[in-house]
């Protein structure tokens, strides 16, 4: 099958069943046979390029991106498989950064279609996105590719890699109903991509997910990188635009490194990110390597400030944890002198009153509540519920744009508009400010 276009091309994929609009649940039991019959007639491209696997709650997009920069900035040839993604679905397959042109995306999934034909065999849209930046990564030669698991580990599409370095930032109750209602469930799914006799870093005290991690590492064989131990973050402090960190790694000290990210997790994100490019590579990165890269790197739709007066900062925080880490970098890192109004809009299956609550303790004067641009999106009316109820002054808007426009026209150039909840609000929200055009189909 030759598709003609781009948007024929994205026709086709996105009549694949959807897991990220529609709910998963875990009613049947879980197979990655599928997409290992189906990499296997594409000559099993994941077998070209050694690998660094990626998984977490929340900082699993901004730990492979740093990661796929720093090893980028030695010279190597990377492929970045992220999810999800902002304004066009070519941003989660990158190579040294650069997303995936329209006539590659097409030709890729014209390949993809006719295997489907020939062998039966119908994908998820995120095994097929899954197989497609695998195959890509092959196709374009690449010295490693950073994937990043889409939820959970073991049952995840992209665990049939057999990654030389496995990581793990934290775990936190999230999509309960597929990997589990508590931490010791969610942890045990996760460090399903531990591999025998390789590297896992893990990127959290958490004494249960330590245990777990640990017990996994014994029974494979593998080599153990602890957060604390193996690594120490010895420094992670508010600087200006962003955070002073002081890293020790098993191969160097990394001293006042300057990551030009908001909030004390991105300070974590960035010290595991070094760590994992140094495991991957066995041996040192290099000060000019790592202060050059953390101090440019920009994580669209991350703590990010889109426009000044007011100032307008989008983040993707989307569950309780996320929220928290919002809460926190909130508090420090932007300074102003008028009031401070949020634009909040969640999806089903997240606890609504675990997001709301720190949120109004904050302090916002005001919430405007919309429900982002996905089926599972929660109504305007349910968010703005939780919010009078929690004691926040709320209003409901039929869109995200309204609901800034409506923050904007209440706001003077000395307050600050945040926008979260939701990475489909940040993307409305985003593209509206700097004019971005999506360019999924509607």
């Amino acid at each position: 099958m030759r598709f003609h276009s781009y948007v024929e091309a994205l026709t086709w994929l996105e009549s694949h069943v959807d897991f990220e609009l529609v709910a998963p649940n875990r009613q049947d039991v879980p197979t990655l046979q599928p997409i290992v019959d189906t990499l296997a007639l594409c000559a099993d491209p994941q077998h070209d390029y050694p690998t660094i696997h990626v998984t977490g709650t929340n900082g699993k997009g901004t730990t492979t991106t740093m990661t796929s920069a720093l090893l980028s900035a030695t010279g190597l040839r990377v492929g970045t498989f992220t999810s999800p993604d902002l304004h066009a679905i070519n941003e989660r397959i990158a190579v040294n950064g650069e997303p995936i042109d329209d006539e590659s995306f097409v030709l890729l999934f014209s390949r993809l279609a006719d295997v489907e034909s020939v062998s039966g065999i119908a994908l998820t849209r995120f095994e097929l996105l899954t197989v497609a930046a695998l195959l890509h990564f092959s196709d374009e030669g690449v010295d490693v590719g950073v994937i990043e698991v889409g939820m959970g580990g073991t049952w995840d599409s992209t665990n049939v890699i057999d990654s030389d370095v496995a990581v793990l930032t934290n775990v936190d109750l999230d999509h309960t109903a597929v990997l589990g209602s508590t931490i010791s469930a969610i942890a045990s799914d996760k460090v399903g991509i531990f591999r025998s006799q390789r590297i896992a870093v893990v990127a959290t005290t958490n004494a249960i997910v330590v245990e777990i991690a640990q017990r996994r590492a014994h029974e494979l064989g593998t080599t153990l990188w602890l957060l604390g131990d193996s690594f120490v973050l010895e420094r992670n402090d508010l600087a200006v635009g962003g955070r002073a960190i002081t890293v020790r790694t098993p191969f160097e000290t990394y001293e006042d490194v300057l990551v030009s990210l908001h909030g004390i997790h991105q300070g974590v994100n960035a010290a595991t990110a070094i760590v994992a490019a140094e495991a991957f590579l066995g041996r040192a990165l290099g000060l000019e390597v790592v202060g050059s890269t953390l101090a440019s790197v920009r994580m669209p739709g991350r703590m990010e400030l889109i426009s000044r007066r007011p100032m307008i900062v989008v983040d993707g925080a989307h569950n309780p944890a996320g929220i928290r880490a919002l809460v926190a970098t909130l508090d420090g890192a932007f300074h102003v002198q008028g009031e401070r109004r949020c634009v909040l809009g969640m999806l089903s299956g997240r606890d609504i009153d675990d997001m709301v609550i720190p949120l109004v303790t904050l302090g916002f004067t005001e919430f405007h509540c919309c429900a982002p641009l996905s089926p599972r999106a929660l109504a305007a009316s349910e968010v703005a519920a939780a919010v009078r109820r929690h004691g926040g002054v709320a209003y409901e808007h039929r869109s995200g744009t309204s609901a800034l426009a409506h923050a904007r026209e209440r706001s003077t150039d000395e307050d600050l508009i945040v926008v979260a909840g939701s990475l489909y609000l940040v993307a409305e929200v985003r593209g509206e400010v700097i004019h971005v055009a999506s360019r999924h189909l509607s």
